[in-house]
Order: C-alpha cells, then structure tokens, then sequence
C-alpha cells in the first residue's frame, strides 16, 4: 500500500483528483445498484417486467450516450462534464431515494446513467492527457482506485441497509455532491478536441469514420468485455446451481468480487511494471487476452459436479469458479492499462474523449450480444447434458481475440505511423 501511495503522490494534483473521482464514483454506484433491484421488487412490489425496464434504461441511457458524452467533453472541455456528470448523479441517487412510481424511478435511473456517460470517457481523456508519457502507469493506478470502489461499495451499502434503502441513497447522492464540489474548485481546467483545428461536428464525424485501426482495435477487444462480464452473469449463475438459494450462494457470490478486487488492489502495480519491463504494448494485450481465456477453463472443472451440500463440499464445488474470477481479474490487470494507452495511440490525439466514448459504445453493444449468446449456450448446454461446453467457448473467444490483435500488431495498426510520429 505504501508504494501505491508513493506512486500516486509522483503525479500532479489534477490525477490524484481523478483517481479520488474513480474511487468515490464506484463506491457511490456499488453501494446502491446492485440492491436496487431488491428495492423494487420488495419494498416497491413492483413485477418483474418493470424492475427490467427500469434497469435497462439505467443501461441504455449510459450506453447509448458515451459517444454524445465523449464528443461533448472534446467540444467543451474535460472538466465540464466531469463536473456535470457527478452532479446529475446526485440528482439521480436523491430521487431513487424518494421515487415510488414507475415514471419517477425511471427518469431517476436514466439521470444516473447519462451521468455516467457524461464523466467517463472525459476523466479518462483528462487523465490520459495530464499523464503524457506516463499513461500506462496512471491507468494502472487508475484501475487500482477503480476495483477498490467496487469492492467497499457493496459492504458500505449492507451496512447502511440494515437502516433503510432511501438512507442508502441519500447517503450515496452526498458522496457525489461532495465529489463535485470537490472537482468544481480544485480540478483544473482542461480543454478537449486537437489543438488548431475548427471544432465541428463534420470533422469529428470524418475523424472518427477514417480511422479504419481504432474500428479493427474495437471489434477486436469486444470479447474481452464479454469475458470479464461473466462475473456478473456466468459465474454466479454456476454458483447458485452448485450452492443452491441461501446463505451459501450470496457467500460464495460475493467471494467472487473480492478475490477479483483483492487481485487489481495488491497486484495491479506489480503486474503492470513487470508488463512494461518485459514485453511491448501489444505483446502485453495478447497476454491478457489469452490469460482472459485461460481463465474459464477452471470452471470446466465445476460443469461436472452436482449440486453440493455441507459448507466442505460447497467450498469445494466453488474453488474453480474462485479461481476464473481471479484469472479475469489477473488478465484485466495485464490489459487495461495498454488498452486504455492504445486507444489514445489510434487517436493519434485527436479527439481522445471521443474516441473513448465510442469505444465504450461498441463495447456495451458487445457485451448485449454476448451476454444474450452466452445466457443462452448456458441454458442449451445443461439441458442438452453437455454443461462444459460454454467455458470452451468463452476460453476459445478469449483466444480468438489474442489473435485478432495479434494480426493487427503484425501488420502494423496499433502504432502511429512514422510520418505522423515526426509531425506530432
């Protein structure tokens, strides 16, 4: 921990305001989302069909608008909608607080996730900017303060459900309140878009469409998004079959996300100097891409067990699964800090929020498809008596993928090309 902090202080104020930004955001959205959905369905009585669309819009909202937020943010400048992001989640998490109708809950879920479309391509934008040369180590850091948000987050938000779910929430819209009085005074300016070129919807639009090897990078890592996304979905699913409904399952489920966070928070940094000392950028993206993989074969292990029963068993039955989320969160340590450097690097600094913005946009179309498929093939293949056959295909997209960039690197499209270099 002490080089953590050591490594943080070595950047300047506006990074450690946006690694301060990352963590309270995540510990914000983690301490309420994920019981929202209890909230709905219990102390709401709301059906089913209306706890999905009110989830879903929160999705669609956030998903849908991170290309209008990234080109917003290199139109008006970074700090805006950072700024304004955090604000409208406040609004957002208040109104959850006291909302009991479906129009209001679902206009309080779309405020929370425009907000997240507005601040998150432009923190990462800023970051990448402030950063320079050292963009690699920042967004290792980055992805530190990130996965320890999502890891207090649900523990403060138990904790402060044994009082009530509106407490919860209002508890939550004071961490962004302070968070964007915090970023209104301290955070300093900082403007988007190329310097000295007109800033207009036509070359951005020309921009974005022409850059042939930042569409090929994108299509290329979607199933990354996809794979480490099974945390949410694949993995629990196979938990709650092997442990049953109780105790158990919420136990070995929740054990998921902490050796996931417990891997990023005391390996990220470690992981990502070895990284840079050893192999180039794109060698470091096929090795997580391949580790990302690797990391669903443990769990062909478990496709063959019955359900479990007695806590020695159960412990058992789950190691494999234990062992995938911590082999997601090992190879989201090897790649995040150079996909987050790629993109910047096929942007050619042009349009960097943007770029991000769309970059989460062809992501979150992904994981919808993927997760569709994947929920599916789990389904097809336990009735069908061939229940490993999803962690096969999930570990053989991890290794489609590692191709894919590989073929790229080799024919030279995740660099800058040499006259643009020298220009620059």
């Amino acid at each position: 921990m002490t080089g953590l902090w050591r490594q943080a202080r070595s950047f300047d104020t506006a990074v450690q305001l946006l690694l301060i930004n990352q963590l309270t955001i995540n510990l914000g959205f983690y301490m309420l989302m994920p019981y929202l959905a209890a909230h709905l369905s219990g102390s709401l009585a709301m059906a089913a069909w209306a706890v999905g669309l009110v989830l879903g819009v929160r999705n669609l909202s956030q998903q849908g608008m991170f290309l209008i937020g990234g080109a917003l943010a290199d139109r008006l400048g970074y700090k805006p909608l950072i700024v304004a992001g955090c604000a409208l989640r406040t609004v957002g998490f208040a109104a959850l607080a006291f909302a009991d109708s479906l129009a209001t809950l679902i206009a309080a879920s779309a405020a929370t996730g425009l907000a997240g479309a507005l601040f998150n391509p432009a923190v990462r934008a800023y970051l990448a900017a402030e950063a320079g040369e050292r963009r690699v180590e920042a967004f290792a850091l980055f992805n530190v303060f990130y996965q320890t948000g999502i890891l207090l987050g649900p523990l403060l938000g138990m904790a402060l459900l044994t009082v009530s779910f509106p407490v919860t929430c209002l508890v939550a819209a004071a961490l962004f309140a302070g968070l964007t009085l915090l970023q209104t005074r301290h955070l300093p300016e900082r403007s988007g878009g190329p310097a000295g070129e007109p800033v207009s919807l036509r070359t951005q639009a020309r921009t974005m469409l022409g850059n042939k090897p930042f569409w090929l990078f994108s299509a290329a890592m979607t199933g990354s998004y996809v794979l480490s996304f099974q945390i949410y979905l694949a993995l629990p699913l196979e938990t709650q079959r092997l442990t049953g409904e109780g105790s158990a399952s919420t136990v070995a489920t929740s054990a998921l996300f902490v050796v996931s966070g417990l891997v990023a928070l005391l390996g990220q940094l470690r992981i990502t100097a070895w990284c840079k000392r050893t192999w180039s950028s794109p060698q470091c993206l096929v090795a997580g891409l391949l580790l990302m993989g690797a990391a669903f074969l443990p769990p062909l292990l478990s496709s063959f067990r019955s359900p479990a029963t007695g806590w020695p068993a159960t412990a058992l039955a789950v190691l494999p699964l234990l062992a995938c989320a911590a082999g997601l969160a090992l190879a989201t340590a090897v790649l995040y800090p150079f996909e987050m450097d790629t993109i910047v690097v096929l942007a050619r600094d042009r349009w960097v929020a943007t770029h991000y913005g769309l970059y989460n946009t062809v992501c979150g179309i992904g994981i919808t498809l993927g997760n569709l498929a994947t929920g599916a093939v789990l389904d097809a293949s336990r009735a069908a008596g061939i229940a490993f056959a999803p962690w096969v295909l999930l570990a053989a997209v991890g290794g489609l993928c590692a191709v894919a960039v590989a073929a790229l690197a080799r024919g030279g499209h995740l660099r800058v090309p040499a006259k643009e270099a020298v220009a620059a």
